[in-house]
Parts: C-alpha cells; sequence; structure tokens
C-alpha cells in the first residue's frame, strides 16, 4: 500500500514534476528581457563607435592640426573627453534605471517638454538618418568589387542600402539574442582588421619606417579655430560612447556592467584609434594621408598585398556592425517614446512571442529606407549634429541639477562634479563653434524644426484632444493583431 501511494513521485509524471514543468511553462511578463550581459554591452558600445570612419576618412582630424603629433593629440583628447561624458552617463544610467538614452534623464532634470523636443529630433531624424548613411556606405563597399574602375550606380547603391536595413531590422525584430549575437561577430571582426593593421604598422616601425614620425610637430596650426574643427570631427567619430544608456532595463546586472563596459569599451576604442593612426603613419606621408579617398584602403594595398581585399571586406563588417547598433538602440527610445505618451501607444507595444519592440523597430526601419531615398542626406546629418550636442550638454547639465534637487536618489556611482562642467562646457563650444565659424541658414533650419515639434506637443500631448483617438484606436487594434504585440506590464 505504502509503495502504491509512492509509485507517482517515481515517475517522469509525477505531481512533482509536473508542478516544475508547469512552472518553467509560466509565460513571461511582457517587457524587455534581461539579456544583454557584459560582453555584449562591451560590443555594443565598440561596435557602434567604430563604423567606417577610422578605415575611410580619419583625415578630418588631420586637415585641422596640420601635422602627425598634434593630430594624435587630439585623437587622445578626444577619447578622454568621450569617457568623460560616458562616466557622466554611467552616474545617470544607475541612478534612472529607464531605457532611452537622455529622454529619461532630460524628462527627470527638466520635465516632459525638453525629454519631447529630444525625442521628436533623435527619432524622426537623426536616428533613422543616421542608420542610412551607415547602411549607404555598407552598400557602397559591398559594391564597388563589382565595378571596377568605376563608382557603382546609385540604384544599385540604394537597393543594397535598404536590403541591408530590411535584414537589420528582421534580425532585430525577430530576437535581442540574435541582434546581440550578429553585434558580437561583427564588433569581433572590426577588432581583427583593427589588429591585422596595427601589427603591420608595429613590423614596419620595427624595420625602421619612422620618417613620418620622427619631428611629428613640424607644421602644426596654432590657429584656435582648426584645433576646434580638429575636435569636432575627432568627437564625432567616437560618437555611440552613450549608446548603452538606450538599454538599461535589458542589461543583467546594470549596477556593474553599465559602468565596467564603460570604463572597459570607450578606452579600448581610444586605443584602438591611436594605433591605428601610426599605422597608417608608418606607410603613408601626411601629404598622402590628406590625398587618400580611403586611407585603410590605401594602406592595405601598399602592405596587405595581395590579400589587400580583406580590408574593403571588413570596411562592409564594420559598418554593418554599426548599423545593427544603431537600430538595436534606436527601437529603444521609440519604444519609451510610446510608453511615456510623446509617441503613439503602438510604438511602447512590444512582441508577444519574442519580446522585442517590433512596431518601433519597424517605424525605425521604414523612416531610414525613406531617407535613403533623397540624393545626399550626409548633408543634412552635418547640419544637425550640432543638435545632438545640445542634448549632450543638456544631459550633463540635468546631472548637475539632479545633484541638488534629487538629493534622494540612489547613486551607485557619482563622478567628481568637475566632469559634468567640462562636459557641459565642451558642448557649447562644440554647439557655437561650427556657426560663428561658418553661418549657415541650415543651422537656423535645423532649430526651427526642433521647435516645430511644439505644434504636436501642445495640442495633441499637452491638452490631449480626444478626437484622434477616433482614428488611432481602429488603427492600433488591427496593427496590433497584425503584428502580435500587446502593451508593455508594468513589473514595478
Amino acid at each position: 500500500m505504502d509503495e502504491d501511494l509512492k509509485k507517482p513521485n517515481t515517475h517522469n509524471g509525477s505531481v512533482s514534476g509536473a508542478l516544475e514543468a508547469k512552472k518553467h511553462k509560466q509565460p513571461k511578463a511582457a517587457v524587455l528581457q534581461k539579456n544583454v550581459g557584459l560582453v555584449s554591452g562591451i560590443c555594443l558600445i565598440v561596435g557602434t563607435m567604430i563604423g567606417s570612419g577610422i578605415f575611410i576618412s580619419p583625415k578630418a582630424v588631420l586637415e585641422g592640426t596640420g601635422a602627425v603629433g598634434p593630430c594624435l593629440c587630439v585623437w587622445a583628447a578626444c577619447g578622454v573627453l568621450a569617457t568623460m561624458g560616458a562616466l557622466c552617463y554611467a552616474e545617470l544610467g544607475t541612478m534612472i534605471m529607464k531605457s532611452g538614452g537622455e529622454y529619461p534623464y532630460l524628462m527627470e532634470g527638466f520635465g516632459p517638454l525638453l525629454a519631447y523636443l529630444y525625442s521628436w529630433s533623435t527619432i524622426i531624424v537623426l536616428k533613422p538618418s543616421s542608420f542610412a548613411i551607415i547602411a549607404l556606405s555598407c552598400a557602397e563597399y559591398a559594391s564597388t568589387p563589382f565595378y571596377p574602375g568605376c563608382a557603382p550606380p546609385q540604384v544599385v547603391t540604394k537597393c543594397l542600402a535598404a536590403a541591408c536595413i530590411l535584414i537589420i531590422t528582421v534580425v532585430n525584430c525577430l530576437s535581442v539574442k540574435l541582434a546581440n549575437r550578429v553585434q558580437n561577430f561583427f564588433t569581433t571582426a572590426k577588432l581583427l582588421i583593427i589588429v591585422i593593421i596595427v601589427v603591420s604598422g608595429i613590423v614596419l616601425l620595427a624595420q625602421g619606417n619612422t620618417q613620418n614620425l620622427r619631428d611629428p610637430f613640424a607644421g602644426a596650426t596654432t590657429s584656435f579655430g582648426a584645433i576646434g574643427l580638429a575636435f569636432y570631427n575627432g568627437l564625432w567619430a567616437y560618437d555611440g560612447w552613450n549608446q548603452l544608456n538606450f538599454i538599461t532595463e535589458e542589461l543583467k546586472n546594470p549596477y556593474r556592467n553599465l559602468p565596467l563596459a564603460i570604463i572597459i569599451g570607450i578606452p579600448l576604442v581610444t586605443v584602438c584609434y591611436i594605433l591605428v593612426n601610426i599605422a597608417y603613419f608608418s606607410v603613408l606621408t601626411p601629404i598622402e594621408f590628406l590625398q587618400s579617398p580611403a586611407v585603410a584602403v590605401t594602406f592595405g594595398d601598399r602592405v596587405l598585398y595581395p590579400l589587400s581585399w580583406i580590408v574593403p571586406l571588413f570596411v562592409v563588417f564594420s559598418t554593418f556592425g554599426a548599423a545593427n547598433g544603431s537600430c538595436f538602440t534606436a527601437g529603444r527610445l521609440t519604444y519609451v517614446a510610446g510608453r511615456e505618451g510623446h509617441m503613439v501607444r503602438i510604438m511602447s507595444y512590444i512582441s508577444v512571442k519574442r519580446y522585442t519592440p517590433s512596431p518601433a523597430l519597424i517605424f525605425n526601419g521604414l523612416l531610414s529606407i525613406i531617407y535613403i531615398m533623397p540624393a545626399d542626406i550626409t548633408t543634412l546629418i552635418n547640419y544637425f549634429s550640432f543638435a545632438q550636442w545640445v542634448f549632450y550638454g543638456l544631459t550633463c547639465l540635468a546631472l548637475i541639477v539632479m545633484r541638488f534637487t534629487r538629493k534622494e536618489l540612489q547613486r551607485p556611482v557619482k563622478v567628481p562634479i568637475v566632469i559634468p562642467v567640462l562636459v557641459v562646457i565642451v558642448s557649447c563650444y562644440l554647439v557655437l563653434a561650427p556657426i560663428i565659424d561658418k553661418p549657415e541658414w541650415e543651422y537656423l533650419y535645423c532649430t526651427v524644426f526642433i521647435v516645430g515639434g511644439l505644434l504636436l506637443y501642445v495640442p495633441f500631448i499637452y491638452y490631449k484632444f480626444n478626437w484622434t483617438r477616433c482614428i488611432m484606436r481602429p488603427l492600433t487594434m488591427h496593427l496590433q493583431l497584425l503584428l502580435e504585440v500587446v502593451p508593455p506590464e508594468k513589473t514595478e
């Protein structure tokens, strides 16, 4: 009798086994899952910061400084400034545990209006157009080998760029883990080509090819404006140091991994940039450096032949990885803005099967494909880049303000207040320098566009006009059924 009573516990279908199986089969909450570890976090920072710039056109810094020595000093100083900015973001990210980059920090520091203007300009212009430019660069280098002796037709480049955006968007919609694996692979690939270039440079220097480094400060410019422009271009190459703050809610152990990924990732990029430039100068004179249309390709042709084809191949890998990182973080900003009511609600919905912010990612991808269509959007990005530094400066100013207004908040990471003050000063300079140096109407147009966001904010967000619900409710319902998405659950 006792044996019969014990039997259910000895089989695979036992009561305790069934309870365990039921426990494992319980559905997860409809929120973004914590799937990003330390390695993936470092790869996101490094992979997004290192795009095509260091391989194709690092000459902008040399143009501003006029000599090898000051050029290398500017690259190092830009790395220090990027690290200082990222440390400020580490404090903010561990103090306000929300995804969305600058958006939640501006919300907490200055209120919803500034946060909305940031999300408006970043979601509609900065993120999708940046994604489009990286995809176009990837497409150009992928198609060039098939058109020897001439540039590939624009229609081919644009179709390939659209395909690149489509593939990356689908990957990010399918799985966060898959997107992380893609990012990790392509970051490893770009670090591999950097190692190849650096080792080649060390070998050449050991063989005595040091003529370009013997008098590094000869011919250096002393113009304050020119050096400022060199810093501006150098910091543009470091852009992406804030990427991890867009996915704070998805980080495993963010109090440890967020600051640790920043401390490892950004100095790693700084060392890579300096060593790659030194390697270039072991082969190219400053004049050849400035005249080369693609510095890494010229370096490869002279040093790595007959394997010089690997350089453009790895440039394609590098740009594809940077595009993936851009898409990954852009979707999170759109998702958070939708959750806070600053975008249509469907943007904050999550895939019920895959736990990805599918509507936000698809919206970003569609905008990026639209930005591919015009003849030239690089000019647009150049004029809007000053707006990015406005928001960097305001975010660090919010950190200073909250030191006095939000003393009750826990700060696991606390930087000396002199660091955010310096970042704010540098931001002011980088915003005003290009406008004072070369004032153009386009800066005014960009400012008008950003402030023009108030035309939507006042009626639809501040006054909450009800008549729009007649349109949005059925549209949201149909999109929800089509995409199989649900509103995010509150976990707090």
